[in-house]
């Protein structure tokens, strides 16, 4: 490495991805900053006060006394000899890769770059963008990559919520754009992960974690689309998955649920069908994928509908109790959460919806706030009827299954009877 003074690791992008970074790093020894281009960010993390689930605010104490710094400045970039970008990848209003955001901390490394630096993509994206995208932009400085920096791809495997699994402990991928450019990222990342995975290119590598991300979503369509079916054959599909997991060999068990959310399965597949378009024809399978996933909040809806039927009640006018409206369990991450089309859908038909999750204390739907319950015996026995969209841990769900009027459990943890459904 350059005996070039500063900071030994910069991360653009002080998110879910971003943080643990620097969490890692910084307790590997390395010195630390953390670059974003939101003030309340920055200065809630210089204060000690931690934003996302995997990070506490004891692990940012400790951070800040290990000398990570978070600042607005990206003068910094000029003095770090390793630079990751974390930023967001969403899509557009179009389902379009929206690159923006890595364009952006692109320039911006470009604007500080030196010989000698390591840059390394971490956001999510389609192949061939750490080639095509970032390092046109990098060597518009007139530094060449593979020459005079190095320029990486490596996939974030971050998993929020996963107490088992964290940055250290799940093997990394990396690619680089030349083998002296993957090796650099190798001897970078081995610092601080048990296990780092070369691969021959960034294209792989980019590629490798879309495949992740698709083969769940492929997957989580199946049962989706199984549990419709089964539901009007009358066959307990909960029952058939755990059957079927007991073969000790080629199956995976994945479970349907009121659709699919996070930034990972909702998003990345398009990513992929969106390369696979450029060459002129569909990606088929991540198509009716989306289309799959994207339908169940409006099954769940109608099956809520089918439950208050039963009881002779309207949609219109009938309280619905949501529970859980983040999507994963025992974490606070709202991102792109089935519960949101749910509760629009609830809403336009005319329902009253409540909420009860321990980790969000506001949610907003269509602009409106959603008001918040508290006390779970109280609110289930109010429902007309209850949605289980989150099975957090804190919930009790003999108490649901007890005193609820009627439930509809889309994730499978309630024992069924005449006043509880499954989906």
């Amino acid at each position: 490495m350059s005996e070039r003074t500063g900071f030994d690791l910069t991360v653009i992008g002080l998110g879910y991805v971003g943080m643990p970074l620097a969490k890692e790093a910084t307790a590997a020894g390395l010195r630390v900053a953390g670059l974003d281009v939101d003030p309340r960010k920055v200065e809630a993390l210089n204060a000690g006060q931690s934003y996302i689930d995997d990070l506490t605010d004891a692990d940012l104490d400790a951070m800040l006394a290990g000398g990570f710094t978070a600042t607005l400045d990206a003068s910094v970039l000029a003095e770090s000899r390793t630079i990751v970008i974390c930023v967001p990848t969403p899509l557009d209003e179009d389902h379009r890769p929206d690159l923006s955001a890595v364009e952006g901390a692109t320039r911006a490394v470009a604007q500080h770059l030196r010989p000698g630096t390591l840059v390394v993509l971490e956001s999510t994206t389609w192949p061939g963008t750490t080639d095509e995208v970032a390092r046109p932009i990098l060597e518009g400085t007139g530094l060449a990559a593979g020459a005079d920096f190095h320029l990486a791809f490596s996939p974030e495997r971050i998993d929020p919520g996963n107490t088992k699994y964290g940055l250290r402990n799940t093997p990394k991928v990396v690619g680089g754009y030349t083998v002296a450019c993957r090796d650099h990222a190798v001897a970078f990342y081995s610092q601080f992960v048990e296990r780092v995975v070369p691969v021959s290119g960034t294209r792989e590598a980019e590629m490798a974690k879309l495949l992740e991300n698709t083969y769940r979503h492929v997957n989580i369509a199946l049962v989706n689309e199984m549990a419709i079916f089964c539901d009007e054959l009358g066959i307990n599909l909960w029952e058939a998955i755990e059957a079927a997991s007991t073969k000790p060999f080629g199956f995976q068990k994945f479970l349907p649920g009121p659709g699919v959310g996070g930034h990972c399965i909702p998003v990345d597949p398009s990513y992929l069908s969106y390369t696979v378009r450029k060459l002129g024809y569909p990606f088929r399978f991540v198509e009716l994928a989306q289309e799959i996933n994207e339908r169940m909040p409006s099954y769940v809806v109608a099956r809520a509908q089918r439950l208050l039927n039963r009881a002779r009640k309207p949609v219109n006018g009938s309280r619905v109790l949501l529970l859980g409206v983040t999507y994963k369990p025992d974490i606070a991450d709202e991102r792109e959460t089935p519960a949101v089309p749910v509760a629009e859908a609830l809403l336009d038909l005319g329902a009253e919806i409540v909420f009860c999750d321990p980790y969000v204390k506001e949610w907003t739907v269509k602009g409106n706030q959603v008001p918040r319950v508290d006390d779970l015996a109280a609110a289930v026995a109010d429902a007309d009827v209850t949605l289980l969209l989150q099975q957090h841990s804190t919930f009790d769900l003999g108490l649901v299954e007890e005193r609820a009027q009627l439930v509809l459990d889309t994730r499978g943890v309630l024992a069924t009877s005449d006043r509880v459904e499954r989906l």
